[in-house]
């Protein structure tokens, strides 16, 4: 399974934007000492290109959900053959990945952590046909999926802290949780104002299409 092992301050340093990389238990500002670009010449500021946009644009949006360039290219050859806006279909396929559908609903600290979790088979998936253990991360979820964390995964330190954490953040309306009974529910696909509004998809879109 592939993955990004890179030092995550040095990624959100590079795109600038808060990644959701780190846990939140201590203050992100403790691990990230400066918002300088990393290497030696991030204290200038060059303007950047067209393509450097278009660039940094789909950096951000693989790095905010934690995939590489194969798959995130692939994503976007799916998107391009679905109705609808190429660049919102890309976001919709990524929003509806399993790991962060995870994320979303407050069972994982961060994405990375869901992924793990997923990966250790600690989730289980009700699509209304079968009631199964899914350990990949980038299974996709559609409307009215149902998603538990398995028993034996409900006792661990990771699991309970994130749901204390969840109480701070704000859950999706696309999707329906029950902390209680570690239970999450896909009510139906996110709309453009509710997946992330730093990515511009239409630069990435613009970049993939040359």
């Amino acid at each position: 399974m592939a993955r990004d092992l890179g030092p995550r301050g040095r990624l959100e340093r590079r795109e600038q934007h808060d990644l959701s990389l780190f846990s939140g238990v201590s203050p992100r500002d403790n691990k990230i000492k400066t918002a300088v670009v990393p290497g030696q010449h991030g204290t200038r500021r060059s303007k950047l290109s067209d393509y450097g946009k278009q660039f940094r644009a789909k950096q951000l949006a693989k790095r905010i959900y934690g995939v590489l360039e194969r798959q995130f290219r692939n994503y976007f050859r799916y998107a391009s053959k679905r109705n609808g806006p190429t660049g919102e279909n890309l976001l919709r396929l990524l929003e509806c990945r399993l790991d962060n559908i995870v994320y979303r609903s407050g069972f994982a600290r961060t994405r990375k952590e869901a992924r793990q979790l997923v990966s250790h088979k600690g989730i289980v998936v009700n699509d209304g046909k079968n009631i199964r253990v899914v350990n990949i991360p980038s299974y996709q979820i559609k409307p009215e999926d149902e998603i538990f964390v398995r028993e034996k995964c409900r006792d661990q330190g990771r699991v309970r802290e994130a749901l204390d954490l969840a109480q701070k953040r704000t859950t999706p309306e696309w999707i329906e949780t029950d902390h209680l009974n570690f239970k999450g529910v896909i009510k139906r696909l996110p709309e453009r104002d509710e997946m992330p509004l730093e990515i511009a998809e239409l630069l990435i879109v613009e970049l993939y299409s040359k």
